[in-house]
């Protein structure tokens, strides 16, 4: 897993399997939020629906907001916004590369300062 730190409470990484939760959990994380469609790269990707098992088993709080790669909406960053706002931190958000994660990110700061 490589994970890169944004700011203080929000981090992102590329794409997690339901094993790296624990690890994800002990590292101090709260939330974990999914920025990548089920299915984008095939069956080899693991479904959201286990991560979030997962996540609540290590008791974090996981967000599906499932953005397509070069297709990102105002509904994508409002949700990614009101995620933020609930959220407990620090927060790991993650897609393919960690990319999405950090773009829909730093559109949701720049709205947030007007």
């Amino acid at each position: 897993m490589d994970i890169r730190q944004i700011d203080e409470n929000y981090s992102v990484s590329g794409q997690i399997v339901p094993e790296d939760v624990r690890e994800i959990a002990a590292a101090g994380f709260r939330t974990i939020i999914c920025n990548r469609p089920d299915g984008e790269a095939g069956p080899e990707q693991p479904d959201f629906a286990d991560v979030a098992r997962e996540a609540e088993k290590a008791g974090l709080k996981a967000y599906y907001i499932p953005v397509i790669g070069g297709q990102l909406t105002q509904d994508d960053v409002d949700a990614h916004a009101k995620a933020l706002e609930e959220a407990e931190g620090p927060v790991l958000a993650y897609c393919r590369s960690g990319a999405r994660s950090t773009n829909i990110y730093g559109i949701v700061q720049q709205q947030k300062r007007g």
